[in-house]
């Protein structure tokens, strides 16, 4: 995706980004990367000192609210000015002297709520108009922001439920705290409406809604429904740009989640996105073939059967690409897509566009989301995106390759379902929702006829069904051993989805020549956590972690099994051999001496948490000039020779690399 530069002056307005440097041939180029976010300016010494007096004073307010249990749940609204500023003085990130000033605009509002707080005041939150709030998030204990627009037509007395649009904003590498904060208190974005309330995710910075960036808006939705009454079924999600590409994502991913879909430009995949906006040739290796699948929304193009969508690209755009294989992939599916197209322009919206995307979000938007249709397609190549609807899958065949699953209500006491590359599922309708009759249902799967759960008088219906020997029977796995799951299943960044901890070594390594590795790239996944998903990622030593941590957190553990105790308690019980001479990959051997084992396993004293060796997010530095790049690099494991330097693309040289089976075992070839 391209830097703001290219965005539409309505949308740097309503998002606060500044402009920025565009893709070009040099982005191309992973010897030569420019850093993303870019160095900010010089702060002046009297600005410093001034600055950290104030986040001194605000720190004070914030310690004395935390003291009182009544404040403590709204102090993420307070905590967000000082995290913003706090971060922009410590790392260097004001990009103009308009952050400089907007810093202390931040500290005195964020005194101001304090204030209102300590007398249990929240006129941010009755205040209709743009405002911004936080929430602590469950990845890393970091307090997050996000923009909301409150309608004007909207009280705390107001009956009903309120319709909600998320609005993604675009690409914009000098996005820091500050700046978002800056944009999303001076409006709601260029889809405002009366009687709707807007969320606007700062989704950690700039990465499309994806890893982090996905968690973040859900997490910020979440909030916003807790705070406020949100009807579950008119939930719209929009963008432009990079936002675009986030809608995308989204809503191919959790197409029965939202009662329409807006995205505008944007990308859509990564291969033929870079090809043709780039202008770059990729040469994925088989696994990064197969880990494009994870993000790419052709893979799940049949899952807009669940979901109304109108795609907007302006006609000299060159990011129309992305509508228009969009358009290509669901024309075969028999499915026309409704593709709005702005006459002569380029990456901005045409003005009679927006009235006709408008007329068709708002009709869609008062029919709402159907919360129970009769008929749901899921597609997946992961349990990670397991779900549409009423139908979850809960094993597949074999990961990365497609799966689907067609269900349908045929009549009151009948489902049929048709799947393919899926060996387990359930069908679960909440309370009052259910269609079928009360009483005895029957569910024909693959064309077995199965006896089903009695629908009781609630009208909810909950049925599981798996194979056993090639026949479908009813009922969950009874097999509770290790398999992969939802939220179990690899590849190794699914681990930094969830609330994890970073866990550094304190013992003698098995292998000194690694260790140097070892520290130097534990120090980078801190680094870059923070600079490309804004939080300060939990840390402990080996020695310091205990078994409240393993249960509650997925375990980064960095080192080898003679350095890191952690690793050296459960080396025994993974599937790949660590000695002090040689890693062992099935038959393959790799000498220890100059090699160092980067896997994702689930941790054999906590199966429901991951444990992960050697490695954070596995994008690097060139992937972060693109937000089409930023994909999983690395499969469940990999072996890596470090006697190879680490680059702005590899941890150094991958000598293997694979995916685990469905067991969480070695594939055969390995």
């Amino acid at each position: 995706m391209h830097g703001a530069a290219a965005a539409p002056a309505l949308l740097l307005a309503a998002l606060g980004l500044a402009a920025g440097r565009a893709d070009g041939p040099r982005d191309n180029e992973p010897g030569s990367v420019r850093p993303v976010p870019p160095p900010g300016i010089a702060l002046s010494e009297a600005d410093r000192v001034e600055l950290e007096a104030g986040l001194a004073a605000l720190g004070h307010d914030i310690e004395a609210l935390g003291a009182r249990p009544e404040a403590v749940p709204l102090l993420p609204d307070v905590e967000i000015y000082r995290t913003a500023v706090r971060t922009a003085v410590v790392h260097d990130e004001f990009f103009t002297a308009e952050d400089i000033a907007e810093a202390r605009t931040l500290l005195a509002t964020g005194r101001e709520r304090a204030r209102a707080l300590a007398i249990g005041q929240t006129p941010w939150l009755v205040r209709p108009g743009p405002t911004a709030l936080g929430y602590v998030s469950r990845l890393d204990g970091s307090v997050q922001p996000y923009g909301l627009f409150i309608p004007g037509t909207w009280t705390g007395q107001s009956p009903g439920r309120w319709r909600l649009d998320a609005w993604f904003h675009g690409r914009g590498e000098t996005l820091s705290e500050v700046s978002f904060l800056r944009g999303v208190t001076k409006g709601g974005g260029p889809f405002v409406r009366p009687d709707t309330f807007v969320l606007q995710p700062y989704g950690r910075y700039c990465n499309g809604s994806k890893f982090a960036g996905e968690v973040d808006f859900f997490e910020a939705l979440n909030d916003v429904k807790r705070r406020f009454r949100i009807d579950e079924d008119r939930v719209v999600i929009r963008g432009f740009s990079l936002g675009g590409a986030s809608v995308w994502h989204l809503a191919a991913h959790y197409a029965s989640e939202w009662a329409a879909a807006a995205p505008g430009a944007g990308f859509a995949e990564t291969e033929q996105f870079l090809r043709a906006f780039q202008s770059e040739t990729p040469y994925p290796t088989a696994w990064e073939r197969a880990l494009w699948q994870l993000y790419d929304a052709p893979p799940y193009a049949e899952n807009f059967r669940n979901l109304p969508v109108v795609a907007y690209s302006g006609e000299i755009d060159r990011q129309k690409q992305a509508a228009d294989l969009m358009e290509k992939a669901l024309l075969g599916l028999g499915i026309a897509l409704t593709h709005v197209i702005g006459p002569g322009t380029a990456h901005k919206y045409h003005p009679d566009a927006t009235l006709a995307i408008d007329q068709r979000i708002d009709a869609l938007a008062a029919l709402g989301r159907d919360p129970m249709p009769r008929r749901v397609t899921l597609v997946t190549p992961t349990l990670k995106y397991n779900r549409q609807a009423w139908v979850t899958a809960d094993a597949l065949g074999r990961h990365w390759e497609p799966a689907r699953v067609e269900a349908e209500i045929a009549s009151d006491t009948e489902v049929r379902v048709r799947t393919r590359n899926v060996t387990a599922l359930t069908l679960a309708m909440p309370s009052g929702r259910c269609p079928l009759a009360p009483g005895r249902a029957t569910v024909v799967i693959d064309g077995q006829k199965l006896a089903a759960p009695a629908v009781p008088s609630d009208r909810s219906f909950t049925a599981a069904f798996h194979q056993a020997g090639g026949v479908w029977v009813a009922g969950e796995i009874l097999d509770h051993g290790l398999r992969k799951r939802h939220d179990l299943q690899g590849p190794i960044d699914d681990a930094f989805m969830g609330s994890f901890l970073i866990v550094t070594p304190s013992g003698e390594p098995q292998s000194p020549g690694v260790a140097a590795w070892v520290a130097a790239e534990a120090a980078r996944a801190i680094r870059e956590w923070r600079r490309q998903f804004r939080g300060e990622p939990r840390v402990k030593r080996d020695v310091d972690v205990t078994d409240a941590d393993a249960e509650a957190c997925n375990l980064a553990l960095w080192g080898d099994p003679g350095s890191n105790r952690v690793l050296a308690a459960i080396a025994a019980r993974l599937p790949i051999a660590w000695g002090p001479e040689e890693i062992a990959v099935g038959a393959r051997l790799f000498p220890s001496a100059r090699h160092a084992l980067i896997a994702i396993y689930p941790n054999p004293v906590h199966p429901r948490r991951y444990v992960v060796l050697n490695s954070g997010f596995t994008f690097r530095e060139y992937d972060y000039l693109n937000n089409a790049r930023q994909v999983p690099r690395l499969p469940d494991w990999a072996v890596v020779d470090v006697t190879t330097p680490p680059d702005s693309r590899w941890p150094g040289r991958v000598a293997g690399a694979g995916f685990f089976g469905e067991a969480w075992e070695l594939a055969k070839n390995d």
